[in-house]
């Protein structure tokens, strides 16, 4: 790292950063891979051939934008630490599209094709959205309270990254203690290796030298995986046009929609979370990029959109700059172009990375208490409820599914005699809007700003009529979203009674304050 403030491209954090980010972007290669070729029955010329050259693309573009990004906040400032925002495929939508946009066209069609056409048209809305709500973003971000940004994303952080990676660990400590003992020695006990060799580099070498010494990996799967062979970025704009004007887009805005805004919440939350460690990035430009990614993955035969990742403070912390961005970026093309995905994930191990992920995501959490006020604690804790049903309902599905059964199968009342199953459904639907609300009426009460947590609970209360938030039903195929306050009106009418207990006990009590200063 540049010890006079000059800007330099690679400081000695980008190994380990570069590490961490790229086992993150393989993560969602291998998921694409296994559901689009499982779930949606996809043939390997249209996952291999058009979807993962797109998303190389969109990749590319959008690691290289937010890496000179960095280099320009790092001439601005005078400042050499300066960390560019990670960036990659976005999880939640990758999830959403293949089972509520794509799966439902082949379950009516048995066209896999036209399914993929309806992926693009819900993937170019997305970035759409993305793209447009830069432009408001801005105020967003000054009228919600920084606890309230920060709440969310550490409730995903310790949820959907931290415990699924524990528990990864946990399920082969052999394998998955040793690389453990490397990053949390470097990472929070602050104890350097011999000649500052980066603890993510030597953490994968030992953890994938284990696995392969013990015998858990599979020689096979890596030979077949090396079949290498080129795939060019192919222009998908006429079937993308022909599905955006098809009515499949209409059909599919409730999820389009959704997942927009979801995708422009977080991406927001993360820039506060950059701002909070030390970076500050332009929020219009930031968010525009990023829609522009999206519409750029659309444009190449990508179906996910793409979004800034969480775990900026976690990078920073390891010293990374903008050279690791950049390096995910272009290994992350290589590996897409030459249908090498499969071949990293048959040699490389997930344990084996899982340490550097779960400290992110510690990293993350720890940032939402120590980059607030402390009165503000309780507001970051209320955030982390609806997260924590998120990923519980996650967890719930994923074992009832195992078992070859879900919940529609095995009915609500049911469930209902075991645990408060409607409760963990309706906070995991828009849980990222209900987090942020909460936390943020939180912080208003606890700054004793009546008429505030007033007005969270309204908003609350109008994205509750429109079913973003709570808004489900359940059938034989399973939870499904639900819209319009047909669906919701129980919670549009308790968001209401909360709000106008707040607004009149607040008035009243201002009111005596009043009357107590003005006799004192």
């Amino acid at each position: 790292m540049s010890t006079d403030g000059r800007f330099c491209w690679w400081h000695k954090g980008d190994l380990d950063g570069f590490f961490g980010l790229f086992i993150d972007n393989l993560i969602q290669l291998i998921l694409i891979s296994v559901l689009c070729t499982y779930v949606l029955g996809m043939p390997g010329e249209l996952i291999y051939g058009r979807i993962l050259p797109g998303v190389a693309v969109s990749l590319l573009v959008g690691n290289i934008f937010y890496a000179f990004q960095a280099r320009a906040l790092s001439r601005r400032t005078g400042r050499a630490d300066v960390t560019a925002l990670p960036y990659g495929v976005n999880t939640v939508s990758l999830f959403a599209y293949v089972l509520f946009v794509m799966k439902p066209v082949v379950e009516q069609t048995h066209d896999v094709d036209l399914a993929w056409k309806a992926g693009l048209a819900a993937c170019v809305g997305s970035g759409l959205i993305e793209l447009g709500g830069a432009f408001v973003a801005g105020w967003v971000k000054r009228i919600t309270p920084r606890a309230a940004l920060l709440a969310t994303l550490a409730g995903i952080a310790v949820t959907f990254i931290s415990m699924d990676f524990c528990f990864r660990i946990f399920a082969d400590p052999i394998v998955g203690f040793i690389p453990l003992a490397f990053i949390f020695l470097q990472y929070i006990g602050r104890l350097y290796l011999p000649a500052n060799i980066p603890a993510g580099l030597v953490a994968v070498i030992v953890g994938t030298a284990l696995a392969w010494g013990m015998g858990k990996m599979d020689g096979a799967a890596l030979a077949g995986a090396l079949d290498v062979t080129f795939h060019a970025p192919t222009l998908s704009v006429g079937e993308m046009g022909g599905a955006v004007f098809s009515s499949y887009m209409l059909q599919f805005l409730p999820v389009i929609i959704p997942m927009g805004l979801f995708n422009l919440l977080g991406s927001l939350q993360n820039l506060e979370s950059a701002e909070a460690a030390g970076d500050v990035y332009p929020v219009r430009s930031s968010l525009a990029a990023n829609g522009a990614g999206t519409i750029a993955a659309a444009c190449f035969g990508s179906v996910f959109p793409t979004t800034i990742y969480i775990g900026h403070p976690g990078w920073k912390r390891m010293g990374a700059g903008a050279g690791y961005s950049v390096a995910n970026g272009l290994v992350i093309t290589i590996l897409c172009l030459l249908g090498l995905a499969g071949a990293v994930s048959a040699l490389i191990p997930v344990e084996a990375g899982a340490a550097i992920l779960l400290w992110i995501g510690v990293t993350i959490a720890a940032q939402a208490f120590q980059e607030t006020p402390r009165s503000h604690a309780p507001a970051v804790v209320v955030g982390f409820f609806p997260a924590m049903a998120a990923w519980g309902l996650l967890v719930l599905e994923s074992g009832l599914r195992a078992a070859g059964t879900g919940v529609g199968t095995v009915g609500m009342k049911a469930l209902a005699a075991q645990l408060p199953i409607a409760g963990l459904i309706a906070l995991d639907r828009g849980f990222i809007f209900t987090s942020t609300i909460l936390a943020a009426m939180t912080v208003a009460l606890v700054e004793k700003q009546y008429k505030a947590a007033a007005g969270w609970t309204l908003v609350a209360a109008l994205f509750s009529a429109t079913g973003i938030m709570h808004g489900f039903q359940v059938t034989d195929a399973g939870i499904v979203n639900a819209y319009g306050p047909s669906h919701t009106w129980p919670f549009v009418v308790g968001y209401c009674g909360i709000a106008l207990i707040f607004f009149v006990l607040g008035f009243r009590t201002r009111n005596s304050t009043a009357m107590v200063t003005e006799h004192g």
